[in-house]
């Protein structure tokens, strides 16, 4: 039974999202801040207004603004306007926004992961990478991770059913395609 694509993509964003407020709130950031930072990290010059920052991230102009104001009073942004077109404002990362972003990043997350993933058996066949890599991430993180079911180490197939061993509970076909707090890695 090979689980699908979009629910590993999403379980390892939640995980990655998830380490990532840690470190934003252990800095003092907020997650939007850290999102910004990123992004004004890997934009060109034709995408670093506010306008397009808006776009990338999904959000209102105002709620991006206010972002803007508080990392500009933090030091991490400046803001310099068009030389063609006045209404324009052109945005750039300062070194003390480079500097938080770099320890806001979960840099230490992915390299257990990739180091995990190196000594792993790795099969490049669909959803199988996928599984790979959120796996890897998992026990990179060390930490209790939201997973789904079928994916754990406890889950396993009796009598022709689904049966969670941590619970010693039958499992339906359907919630062995939930998400579980209690999740392991296999």
């Amino acid at each position: 039974m090979q689980t699908d694509i979009y629910e590993l993509i999403e379980c390892m964003t939640t995980l990655i999202r998830s380490e990532e407020r840690k470190r934003c709130t252990e800095l003092g950031l907020q997650v939007v801040h850290f999102q910004v930072l990123n992004y004004l990290a890997r934009c060109n010059k034709y995408s670093n207004t506010p306008a397009a920052l808006a776009n990338y991230l999904g959000m209102t102009r105002g709620t991006v603004s206010q972002s803007l104001i508080i990392l500009e009073k933090k030091g991490y942004i400046s803001k310099t306007p068009d030389v063609s077109d006045k209404r324009v404002v052109h945005l750039a990362l300062l070194p003390a926004g480079e500097s938080i972003l770099k320890l806001a990043r979960p840099a230490q997350l992915f390299d257990n992961a990739t180091s995990i993933l190196r000594g792993a058996e790795i099969s490049d066949s669909g959803a199988n990478v996928f599984e790979q890599a959120l796996t890897a991430l998992q026990k990179a993180n060390q930490s209790q991770s939201f997973g789904v079911c079928k994916t754990c180490r406890n889950f396993s197939a009796q009598n022709g059913g689904f049966f969670c061993q941590l619970t010693q509970q039958p499992l339906t076909n359907p919630e062995s395609e939930l998400i579980c707090q209690e999740h392991i890695p296999i």
